[in-house]
């Protein structure tokens, strides 16, 4: 029994126009910048303009991302809501492809840009299998002071009333082929800007290890403390951290060298410091294990795994063998490939935009029993 599962940070995936960089520059695009518009009423029109036009381009790559990837289950992040799931998946994934996703799940989350976490299901599996899906639960309302997580770390920032999850942990309860399957899909808090001498991973990584210990308490209470190892279940999501990322050295005129660096800490130690989950991308080199370029500049460029299938070690142990596929034909030309790992880029690509979407998906392929 077989089954594909698929993870993707579609980016912006929006049905509203964001008028903010008229007051604030910062939000404002790149390309507005170029222009001296006095007039807000003009403003908005140039931007309502512009982002239509943009918008097809990245939906019709965001499109063949997705039908690359060929997932019978798709956790999304960056969301707006309802509404821009069911056009995006009718207009773009089914007209432009030919195959869409009849079920999808999305709750509204905690976001302050509105941004969500959602699910496209197929009602079948390729192998012919009943997608059937039992409960699904949103944990947006948790509070730290809910599951007794407010520490110090967190008190810099955070009061202990405050919800955990930036967005939410969107839980699923199914059944494959009439097999039990939990799915938890998360987007953890992002890494913000350098502050008062602390690096944005390091100055957020409080609130994303209180989101992890946080969806290891949904499934203990689910499964039982110490009873989850032999579950069929799987975390989905951007988790906005890494463990180990490469750092990118040199620019396109010098040439490139890579080196993979493992950090000390992680959010993300929360699962795999006692063998809680697995993370099966380690079955790939270290150097061909990311879904995201990050550049600041030549001074700030690495390589790293932001988006993640968690397994449980039963899970694990059943797919040991398999390893999980990464698609990168719709990064931008600007990203850095280390040797060997150089993508046919799908049509239309661009130097930084349009692109399918600054992450990469991620498929693998599962045997549930």
């Amino acid at each position: 029994m077989s089954l594909r599962l698929g993870t993707f940070n579609i980016e912006n995936l929006m049905t509203r126009f964001d008028f903010s960089g008229w007051r604030n520059q910062l939000r404002q695009d790149r390309v507005l910048r170029l222009y001296d518009v006095q007039d807000k009423v003009v403003y908005q029109q140039l931007e309502q303009a512009r982002l239509v036009a943009e918008t097809d381009d990245t939906r019709q790559l965001s499109a063949l991302a997705i039908a690359e990837a060929d997932a019978d289950i798709l956790c999304l992040q960056e969301v707006d809501n309802m509404p821009a799931l069911q056009a995006f998946e009718y207009g773009y994934l089914y007209r432009m492809i030919g195959n869409g996703y009849r079920q999808k799940y999305l709750v509204e989350g905690n976001d302050s840009r509105g941004i969500d976490v959602a699910v496209l299901m197929r009602e079948e599996t390729r192998t012919g299998e009943r997608i059937e899906v039992v409960d699904v639960r949103s944990h947006a309302m948790l509070t730290y002071h809910d599951l007794g997580l407010f520490n110090d770390e967190l008190a810099l920032t955070n009061d202990p009333y405050d919800k955990i999850f930036k967005r939410d942990c969107l839980e699923l309860e199914l059944k494959i082929g009439g097999k039990p399957f939990s799915l938890y899909v998360v987007h953890f808090k992002s890494m913000g800007n350098a502050r008062e001498g602390t690096d944005g991973r390091t100055g957020t990584m409080a609130i994303r290890a209180a989101e992890a210990k946080a969806v290891r308490h949904i499934i203990e209470r689910q499964f039982g403390k110490g009873r989850t190892a032999d579950k069929n279940f799987a975390i989905c999501g951007d988790m906005n951290d890494y463990q180990e990322k490469v750092q990118v050295i040199g620019t396109r005129r010098l040439g490139y060298r890579f080196e993979p660096v493992r950090e000390e800490t992680s959010a993300l130690d929360v699962f795999s410091h006692d063998g809680f989950a697995e993370n099966p991308m380690e079955r790939r080199d270290v150097m061909d294990r990311w879904t995201l370029y990050h550049a600041r500049g030549p001074e700030e460029q690495h390589l790293c795994q932001l988006d993640y299938i968690w397994l449980s070690p039963a899970l694990a142990r059943r797919n040991a063998e398999r390893v999980p596929e990464i698609i990168r034909g719709g990064q931008p030309y600007r990203t850095v490939f280390p040797p060997g790992q150089e993508v046919e880029h799908f049509p239309r690509i661009g130097w930084d935009r349009p692109k399918a979407s600054d992450h990469c998906p991620v498929v693998m392929e599962l045997d549930l029993e």
